[in-house]
């Protein structure tokens, strides 16, 4: 066989590995409102810059009749590219191929990308469209699943993890996107649950669909499993690019600076006027944030679940950052089990991969009640102190208003090695509440008064007038300074600034017991 003819068979099984499982196959995937495999790949990286791998390989099973159903790639395209110039590794699952199932050989291909991503240190994205474990091969494909999931962990908190689901995702597959560092699901047409509708009816009885146990909405507002419900696979990968446009490629980088043409000292008067006069009235803190932070760059993450506390990122200066903020528009700010774990997650993917936290706090305590407290709100608010005790980039807080009890201690504050701690004239620093200090405090001067709910008042007043202000706790060096809320832009790109060669360490250990 001569050159010509070898590179001509070269070129034919190339194209026999890009067809998958066939144009039938391809056309009942966009019927179903899905790109194939490729076509994700190609709508995520850079025009021409993806090299594949492995596109040859193909089974090496010949139970059941798979002997006759060899296709190369295996049900898998994997290979690197780059996202606005940045290396990123990729598996993509090729759905027309056996229902995109895992075998040995597919996950032999996933695990070679996620070595060399480890030793690259480049970002692993993993887009999921899987029927699951490739049944005829029984416990090898179960191996296969494992050694992901071991990479998964291993490279947890070394290279960015991005999981995009967009397709089926059931059984023992889910454990790998659920250890990774995001996952975005689509509307619709993706689901994720470890037993499906014909288990859980022949076990509990109960009558639901795919999209009811674990479609995209219900992961992202009850479960939190996803951060990102999306409209489509599109949106998705817009999604997937703007994330990267805030993470470093890995531990040991900076996240990337981008230029700024919001001006450094820019100055928001609406943020003199953003607190009610009314200590009891809500505010969007997603003004101040958006007020704050360079125009139009606050990402945020995890929107549709635990919503009284806010996180995502944004720039602030050019410099990627992590924003964390109490939401006294939902539930007053209150902190609870769910919040607590958001927070807390958000916080250590920030402090893994270098980002610098800024935090909003207007928090009036933990949600009290036998729900929190037999779910396990003392675990559940630990998991976000222990992440801010642990962070060791730089942290600077904000209270706008509220910095009640214990929460006052856990939202980053200079206890837990806050670096700057600024208040706004607003802010109400105490142990709790003006009116519950005032009934356990004159409890019995209540008592004994001929009008209790005046004298009540009239004590919450005085109460409010002498502690619940930021002056006492800046007079013992617990805040840094007392700001004018317009001036928090310019302050806070200084004091980050001034932070930018901080170095803080945690005493030497294999890891610590977060409490899970």
């Amino acid at each position: 066989m001569s050159l010509e003819e070898k590179l001509n068979h070269l070129e034919s099984m190339r194209a026999e590995a890009r067809l998958g499982g066939g144009q039938a196959r391809i056309d009942a995937q966009h019927k179903k409102g899905k790109l194939t495999a490729r076509e994700r790949i190609e709508l995520l990286v850079d025009p021409n810059s993806f090299e594949e791998f492995d596109m040859f390989v193909t089974h090496r099973s010949t139970d059941f009749g798979l002997e006759k159903q060899k296709l190369l790639g295996d049900g898998v395209v994997t290979g690197c590219g780059k996202i606005k110039g940045r290396l990123v590794f990729i598996f993509s699952q090729d759905f027309t191929v056996l229902g995109g199932s895992l075998s040995e050989a597919h996950a032999e291909k996933v695990c070679k990308i996620m070595d060399i991503a480890m030793n690259v240190g480049a970002p692993i994205i993993g887009l999921n469209d899987s029927g699951g474990a490739r049944i005829q091969e029984g416990v090898v494909s179960l191996g296969g699943y494992a050694d992901i999931f071991l990479r998964n962990t291993l490279a947890s908190g070394v290279v960015p993890q991005i999981s995009a689901v967009l397709g089926p995702c059931a059984g023992g597959a889910v454990y790998s996107p659920a250890i990774t560092d995001f996952i975005l699901m689509t509307k619709g047409t993706s689901y994720m649950f470890v037993t499906g509708p014909n288990v859980v009816k022949t076990v509990t009885h109960e009558m639901v669909s795919s999209e009811e146990l674990g479609g995209a909405m219900v992961h992202a507002n009850k479960s939190g499993v996803a951060h990102f419900a999306c409209e489509n696979e599109a949106d998705a990968i817009t999604k997937i690019k703007r994330l990267m446009d805030y993470i470093p490629q890995n531990n040991c980088e900076d996240p990337p600076f981008v230029e700024c043409s919001d001006p450094l000292d820019r100055e928001d008067e609406t943020l003199n006027h953003i607190v009610p006069d009314n200590p009891n009235q809500p505010y969007d803190i997603k003004d101040v944030i958006n007020a704050v932070v360079d125009t139009g760059s606050f990402f945020e993450v995890h929107a549709e679940f635990a919503q009284n506390i806010v996180v995502g990122f944004a720039h602030l200066g050019g410099r990627s950052i992590g924003v964390i903020a109490n939401q006294p528009a939902i539930m007053a700010g209150v902190l609870d089990i769910n919040s607590s774990a958001k927070g807390g997650r958000f916080i250590r993917f920030c402090d893994a991969f270098n980002i610098p936290l800024l935090t909003f706090e207007d928090v009036p305590g933990f949600m009290p009640g036998t729900e929190q407290e037999h779910g396990g709100i003392i675990k559940n608010g630990a998991k976000l102190l222990y992440a801010y005790c642990e962070a060791t980039v730089p942290k600077m807080t904000v209270i706008t208003r509220k910095a009640y009890g214990g929460a006052y201690d856990v939202m980053n504050s200079k206890h837990v090695r806050g670096d700057m701690n600024y208040a706004w004239p607003t802010a109400e620093v105490a142990v709790m509440g003006p009116k519950g200090a005032v009934e356990i405090i004159f409890k019995k001067d209540i008592a004994a008064a001929k009008d209790a709910e005046a004298e009540i008042q009239r004590m919450t007043d005085e109460y409010r007038e002498k502690f619940a202000n930021p002056f006492i706790a800046a007079g013992r060096g617990y805040v840094d300074d007392i700001i004018e809320p317009k001036t928090t832009r310019p302050r806070l790109i200084r004091a980050f600034e001034m932070l930018e060669t901080k170095k803080d360490t945690n005493p030497h250990k294999k890891h610590g017991n977060i409490p899970l």
